[in-house]
């Protein structure tokens, strides 16, 4: 028997309240698109009629990059879009994946055990806890469908309705709820001709005269969440960062600047627990964590079959091989549940 025992690791860790951080790995468990089918459909599917033959040229170039293997984040920090270019590639995007989130909420109509995320705000609640914070860089609304599946309350910086507006955080009052912090947007949040951001909950498309508030990687990043409301989403994010007792990070590959640098602040500089579980490893995650400083840390990724784990702890030098999943959340639940 090994002498690590992660699964008393993995429940210490929980039992601290943890902060919830979601990366992409945590929708492409339900089948969404990740960067690399994202940059395929934005090149087959962007409209580039009308555009001038300047921002044509950014279009060939931008197209030429990732068809030599350049990641879509590093092709769009090496061409500078014009705004309305971005605006095209904005709405490609948003057309993506609003029809794969949609898809996955008529599923989740006929099954209403499909999120694990739903179990675990579930068991989190069955404490004294009355609020649960979520961050996530999607802008999907798989967190927000796995709440209602089991009526849990929640809050993403706006009113309730069909038309919502911005509102502060103590503006809606209810006994439990969770926080859904989304520092890159939301698919239902749109700049309004006002040039106000509202949030709208039965759409088909995109209105006329209406934006998505949604932020893709590139040069034009860092200038819109200088902007509200992710000025507020993110200061937001922030305190829950600051405050958390524990991390429990799905799918996320500590890539963003946004949440990166406070998060790894606490781990590093005052030992906050980090527990992750994903697919793969990102070489951000294992330079962060595994190869840095963090003292308190327990790291799940997948094996060489979905029924094998790698189990990465600061508790061993030496990565173990489990042959079970726990690198899903479904799995995950298992240690904790």
């Amino acid at each position: 028997m090994p002498d690590l025992n992660y699964q008393k690791q993995a429940q210490e860790f929980y039992g601290k309240a943890p902060v919830i951080i979601m990366g992409s790995g945590a929708s492409a468990a339900h089948g969404m698109s990740g960067m690399g089918a994202l940059a395929k459909y934005l090149v087959a599917h962007t409209d580039v009629s009308g555009l001038s033959a300047p921002e044509l040229e950014v279009w060939e170039k931008f197209c030429q990059v990732l068809g030599d293997g350049v990641d879509l984040e590093s092709a769009l920090h090496q061409v500078a879009a014009s705004e309305e270019l971005t605006s095209r590639i904005v709405k490609a995007t948003w057309a993506l994946i609003y029809s794969e989130d949609i898809e996955i909420f008529q599923k989740s109509l006929q099954d209403n055990a499909m999120f694990p995320l739903s179990r675990l705000l579930e068991h989190m609640f069955r404490s004294s806890l009355k609020r649960i914070n979520i961050i996530t860089t999607n802008y999907d609304r798989l967190a927000e469908y796995a709440c209602d599946q089991r009526r849990i309350h929640h809050y993403t910086g706006f009113t309730h309705g069909f038309f919502r507006q911005l509102a502060a955080p103590t503006e809606i009052t209810s006994a439990r709820r969770v926080n859904i912090w989304k520092v890159h947007g939301s698919l239902d949040w749109f700049q309004t001709p006002l040039e106000d951001t509202v949030a709208l909950s039965n759409i088909q498309g995109i209105p006329d005269n209406y934006q998505p508030q949604i932020v893709t990687p590139g040069t034009q990043k860092y200038q819109k969440t200088h902007l509200e409301p992710f000025r507020s989403i993110i200061n937001n994010a922030d305190l829950a960062i600051n405050e958390a007792g524990s991390y429990l990070c799905i799918g996320y590959g500590f890539n963003d600047e946004h949440i990166q640098p406070k998060l790894m602040v606490k781990c590093l500089r005052q030992k906050t627990p980090v527990t992750i579980i994903t697919y793969a490893l990102s070489d951000s995650a294992k330079k962060l964590i595994l190869d840095g400083k963090a003292q308190n840390y327990l790291a799940i990724e997948r094996g060489e079959t979905d029924d094998q784990s790698i189990v990465y702890s600061s508790l061993d030098k030496d990565p173990l091989k489990v042959e079970m999943n726990i690198w899903s959340l479904e799995g995950y639940l298992s240690l904790i549940i």
